[in-house]
This record gives structure tokens, sequence and C-alpha cells, in this order.
């Protein structure tokens, strides 16, 4: 009968080189997976610094004593970084902007340029809301903005639930559009309550042909992109389109854009508070070529 051998033990050491071994790959497992995201991370970070690096470096070697208004001093400076970068982008496109009674009232003649250096050529200014509302500073703003020598244009909030032809009268009795203006403007951001879209639309066109009627020109209508895609692309062609779009990652106009609000958060001398401020997408000329004619 053999004999059987005893299993010979592991020992110690032998044991502990193992174990060594395994925490070591362990260890330069992790260590490349953090390496190689610390990279993916530096690299994004470059990558963004140098796409906005004309906001950046305008804000570090402009901006130090700018005051935060109704921002944190944080948001102030990256609304201040975006604002330069895309009007930077379109230093061939005309800039404007918007206002209405929650400007309060505003020093026309102190307006001039944007960041000191962006010429600020037209305003929109809101005239009347749904069927019964005119803006407190409509006629004031209407007649500074032409006395100051701003192209001007008139917008109307429309409020689904109201009846659109009364809505229109109202705006056709308080705005009244001269040469040189832009084609009236109806503001629509708001889904309707107790209605369908369908019938949205229905008062959205009505508005817009009695507009048009009256002062021989088509309107422009105004919302954001995603109201803008969802709704109105596909039923309102042939109408030309000014889109709120505040995302940072948007760098510029679309084609199909008449008009483009990219922000909300601006300061501008002679304004109280934050104001939008647009982007027209082309020239002095293009602008003159859409404006009312007599």
């Amino acid at each position: 009968m053999k004999r059987r051998t005893a299993p010979r033990k592991k020992t110690a050491v032998s044991r502990n080189y193992k174990a060594k071994a395994k925490s070591k790959k362990g260890f330069s497992t992790g260590k490349i997976i953090l390496y190689a995201a610390a990279v993916a991370l530096a690299i994004t970070l470059v990558a963004t610094v140098y796409q906005y690096r004309n906001g950046f470096l305008y804000y570090l070697g402009f901006k130090t004593d700018k005051v935060a208004g109704k921002l944190s001093a944080e948001e102030r400076k990256i609304a201040d970084v975006r604002i330069f970068e895309i009007l930077s982008r379109h230093d061939t496109k005309l800039v404007g902007f918007d206002v209405s009674e929650y400007q309060d009232k505003i020093d026309w003649e102190v307006i001039d340029k944007m960041e000191g250096e962006f010429p600020l050529s037209f305003v929109f200014i809101r005239s009347t809301a749904g069927n019964n509302y005119v803006d407190g500073r409509f006629e004031e703003n209407w007649a500074a903005a032409k006395k100051n020598h701003f192209v001007r244009g008139a917008y109307h909030y429309y409020r689904p639930n109201e009846n659109s032809l009364e809505q229109a009268e109202l705006f056709i009795k308080t705005v009244k559009l001269q040469k040189g203006d832009f084609p009236p403007v109806l503001d629509i951001e708001k889904l309707p309550d107790g209605q369908s879209m369908d019938s949205l639309k229905v008062g959205l066109k009505r508005w817009l042909k009695r507009v048009e009627r009256h002062y021989k020109v088509k309107p422009i209508i105004y919302s954001g992109e995603s109201y803008y895609k969802d709704f109105l692309k596909d039923e309102f062609k042939g109408y030309q389109f000014w889109i709120a779009n505040y995302n940072f990652f948007v760098e510029n106009i679309k084609d199909e854009w008449l008009l483009w609000q990219f922000t909300e958060q601006a300061e501008v001398d002679g304004i109280k508070g934050l104001v939008d401020i647009n982007v027209f997408n082309g020239n002095g000329e293009d602008l003159r070529a859409i404006t009312i004619k007599k």
C-alpha cells in the first residue's frame, strides 16, 4: 500500500507575494482609470475655454469691477462671457434689445453699445398683451426709440385663452407703424388652458391675418425654440421667426431664424435691471429690406 504524501503547505511568503501582486494589479488598473478620466476632463475644460476664449479673455481683462446687478457674481461672470462670445461671433450682424414696462423708465440717450464695443441698432417694445392690456410705458418708449434713431418694432403678447380678433384689434388700435419700423410681432409662448393646440393655431392665424390685412405686411412670430419646433415651424411656413434660445452651448444664429434672442441676462447702460439681447440675421441692407416701406 502506497503511502500518501501530504499536500505541501503554502508558505507565508508565497501568500504575501500573491496578495501584493493582486493589490498592485488592482491599484494599477484603478490608477489608469483615474488618470484617463482626469485627462478627459482636462481636454474638455481646455476645449471649452478655447471655444469661449474671447469671452474669458474679455472678462479677465476688463470685467473686474462689474456690478453683479440682479445676478450673483458668478452668474454675472458666466453671462458676460457668453454675451461677449456670441457678439464676437456675429460682429457682421446687427444687434438689438427688447423692453417693456418692467424695465421702468429708460434713459434712451445713454444707450449706445453692448460691452462698449457692439452697437445697439434696433429695439422691440411690448405694446399690448391679451385683449385688454396696453403696456404702461409703450407710448413713451415708442416715441423715445424713434427720437434716438433706433429701428423699432412693436410686439403683442398673445394670451391663448382670450379672443384672437379682440387681441388683434387692440394691437392695431395701439400701434401706429411708420416707414422704417419692423413688421408687427406676435409673441406666443404659452400653451392653451382648456383648448386644443389646433384651436390655438386657428386663433394665431386669425390674429396674423387680421394684422397683416391692416398693415399690409406679414407679421413676425416670436417664440422659444422648443415651442417653435413642436407647434409652429410646419404649421406657419412663410412667416419669419424671432427665436429665443439661451442655451450656453448654442453658438450661432440658425439660417432659418430672422432674429435670435440669445440672452435675457444682459446689462445695458441706461436701462434698469436685466435686458434681452437679440442678433438680427443680416446687415443694415438686409434690415432695410424687411422694414415698413411707407
